[in-house]
């Protein structure tokens, strides 16, 4: 039986990893810290399937701190999912980067150095910055908050760990994912809730930014595929194929939920990227990677998920 290990086991995209894996037979080790970036019983409950299957076990650690080395032993893939998420947040908290993204990783990266296993880390669309259109995973990364600053330095301590010490790593750029058990301070979470309970949502700037939101089975299919592939010292961009406007994705969740939404229009927020749009072709021809989860059945799916789980 295969053996992973997922870190940050108990966040939206880690624990549907997690029960991926479990349901294809694979052996896991969990990995989480709950930071307080938001409420520790929303993760609990996130664990809670993966905790029924006997092929599951939990550690609670930090990574930044912990002697990995046990945990790391005779484990087949990591697939490094913990860190300290949000762009506007970086801005004033950078400390928390440094230790949760950066040494972390670095961490993790040494102890699977020594256990011999591969590394599969989770980066993020933000590395790139304002860019042309579509982006590769060969458009110049020039992130524009500390956030993307944070996740481009794993991404090289990535590569240097594959040529120094030639431990297989692949660093996949995940572009706006969403889905069941998102991040209570994601957009597309916030604007379902208040729109179900006749708040206004607070859209910043003109509405007219762009995102290329990815449904949240997608992410861990080609995070499974990469998984499973003999790439090393390599990057890919995992999107969801389509780029849709931040005021037709209020749309979208108005037509699911039957709901209309109050608008408030706010300023402009530093670090927010104005476009994305993910360049697949390089992620197909690798993993054979191509989304299956068009936008309107994502929003479908989680806002019926959301009405059912209150």
């Amino acid at each position: 039986m295969a053996k992973a290990i997922v870190t940050g086991v108990a966040g939206f995209i880690g624990s549907t990893l997690s029960d991926t894996l479990l349901e294809q037979g694979t052996e896991v080790i969990g990995i989480d810290c709950f930071t307080d970036y938001y409420e520790r019983s929303t993760k609990e409950k996130n664990l809670e399937s993966s905790k029924e299957n006997e092929n599951f076990s939990f550690l609670e650690l930090d990574l930044a701190e912990a002697d990995l080395s046990d945990a790391f032993n005779e484990v087949d893939v990591v697939y490094h999912l913990a860190a300290q998420p949000g762009v506007r947040y970086s801005w004033e908290n950078f400390d928390v980067y440094l230790k949760n993204n950066i040494k972390a990783t670095q961490r993790v990266l040494e102890a699977s150095k020594e256990s011999g296993s591969r590394v599969i880390f989770a980066s993020s669309s933000s590395v790139y910055g304002d860019a042309e259109l579509p982006l590769t995973e060969d458009t110049k990364a020039r992130p524009v908050s500390p956030y993307g600053a944070s996740k481009l330095a794993c991404e090289h301590l990535c590569r240097i760990y594959s040529e120094s010490f030639k431990v297989p790593t692949v660093s996949l750029r995940y572009f706006t994912v969403y889905g069941p058990r998102q991040r209570p301070d994601m957009a597309i979470n916030i604007f379902t809730h208040k729109i179900l309970a006749g708040e206004p949502i607070k859209i910043y700037g003109s509405g007219e930014q762009t995102r290329d939101f990815t449904y949240v089975q997608d992410i861990v299919d080609g995070t499974i595929a990469a998984g499973e592939s003999s790439l090393s010292k390599d990057i890919l961009n995992i999107g969801g194929g389509s780029q849709i406007m931040l005021n037709d994705l209020v749309s979208k969740i108005e037509k699911a939920l039957g709901k209309e939404a109050k608008i408030e229009k706010e300023g402009s927020q530093r670090g927010d990227m104005k476009h994305t749009k993910a360049s697949l072709d390089k992620a197909k021809k690798e993993i054979g990677y191509k989304p299956k989860i068009s936008i309107d059945e994502g929003i479908k799916r989680y806002t019926d998920w959301v009405v059912s789980n209150g």
